[in-house]
């Protein structure tokens, strides 16, 4: 009787764990993980923060790192994926396809290509947001550069990426960070900085469940104000536009706030 008993637990605990390393949190850690990695090899110049929760006006918000240098400072994105990705700084969501080649079970020699398509968050909205709540912890440096960077860490094609900020393979990150060198801080102002960041970090306070039912709520609310025709930045009217790539909302306190949903396919 206790035989099959530890081969059905072994059994469940396989089964268990292969789901686990499939699922989307275990990849995420694995990606920043790596980025943590690559990071490390930056000079004494740079100060790395990882996994950072920023109280804001609508919960809080979680930056998986942050570089504070005396060359700006640097809030990343990571996204562990694989397959082609295609996006712009404007969708709402970008799209990963995955193409996969699979053999007929009983005719060996024929395959075939199966597509999966699936969905997630504009990283770049994601990343712009996460310096904007970094600028707002500090606001005492209002000239202070905070650069966001989306970094890829899979197996991923960004040919199909159109952006104005960085979006960059895993490999390019350093490089990306190097190609600030214009001294905008002091060492000092580099302390205080880090030692600002690391007191504001709620990490210890707030919880992965905790952390993502904030971000559901702040969702919700923003698109209760988009479609009441309320600008979730700053409480401006939405306008309808048209402009060279078609009609979108924008807010009718432009140029002072930017924000625009566009009319999505």
């Amino acid at each position: 009787m206790f035989m099959p008993f530890i081969i059905v637990l072994i059994l469940i605990i396989i089964i268990a764990y292969s789901f686990w390393v499939k699922s989307p949190k275990h990849k995420g850690k694995v990606g920043e993980a790596r980025v943590h990695n690559t990071l490390t090899r930056l000079s004494d110049e740079y100060v790395l923060l990882d996994n950072v929760v920023l109280k804001t006006d609508r919960g809080t918000t979680q930056i998986d790192h942050i570089v504070v240098s005396k060359y700006g400072v640097f809030a990343i994105e990571t996204k562990n994926y694989r397959g082609d990705i295609y996006g712009d700084d404007n969708r709402k969501e970008w799209t990963q396809i995955i193409a996969t080649d699979v053999t007929y079970r009983k005719k060996w020699y024929k395959t075939y290509t199966y597509i999966t398509k699936n969905h997630f968050y504009n990283p770049v909205k994601q990343a712009i947001g996460h310096a904007i709540e970094i600028k707002k912890t500090l606001s005492d440096w209002p000239y202070l550069k905070v650069i966001p960077i989306v970094v890829f860490t899979g197996d991923a094609s960004l040919s199909n990426i159109t952006s104005n900020n960085h979006v960059v393979y895993g490999s390019d990150l350093l490089y990306t960070i190097q190609s600030y060198n214009t001294v905008v801080l002091s060492d000092a102002e580099v302390n205080t900085i880090v030692n600002r960041l690391a007191h504001k970090n709620m990490r210890e306070f707030v919880d992965d469940r905790t952390h993502i039912r904030n971000i559901k709520q702040a969702q919700r609310d923003m698109e209760l104000k988009i479609r009441s025709g309320i600008c979730p930045r700053c409480g401006g009217s939405l306008v309808k536009r048209t402009g060279p790539y078609g009609e979108f909302h924008g807010c009718s306190n432009y140029p002072k706030c930017i924000y625009i949903t566009l009319t999505e396919d």
